[in-house]
């Protein structure tokens, strides 16, 4: 029997209504002492959730609360624009060559 050898890193995320979400991890980033993650809604096994619906991507930072890492909104727009650009960057050279593939007609 042939195993699935690709398993997404999910993250079970809350917002501030106590809703919960899974998020599958695209990329995580250090920059300036800070870790941060690039997430995107994910739907399940039999949907291909990789940047695909509307390409929504949550840029998480992780902090420390209560003595525990959690990953937090960024609270400073030029910080997350910022990261959030370099992310764009980053995620453009994994993924982008296959919209370059499917844009050309």
């Amino acid at each position: 029997m042939a195993m699935n050898e690709y398993t997404p890193d999910l993250y079970t995320l809350e917002d501030e209504e106590g809703n919960e979400q899974e998020f599958e991890l695209l990329d995580v980033m250090e920059y300036e002492g800070e870790k941060y993650f690039a997430l995107t809604p994910y739907y399940g096994e039999d949907h291909d959730s990789l940047l695909e619906d509307d390409g929504e991507v949550v840029i998480l930072k992780e902090d420390m609360v209560d003595g525990e890492p959690m990953l937090v909104s960024i609270e400073e727009d030029d910080e997350y624009e910022r990261i959030g650009g370099m992310f764009l960057e980053r995620l453009n050279e994994i993924y982008g060559e296959e919209d370059e593939e499917s844009d050309e007609d």
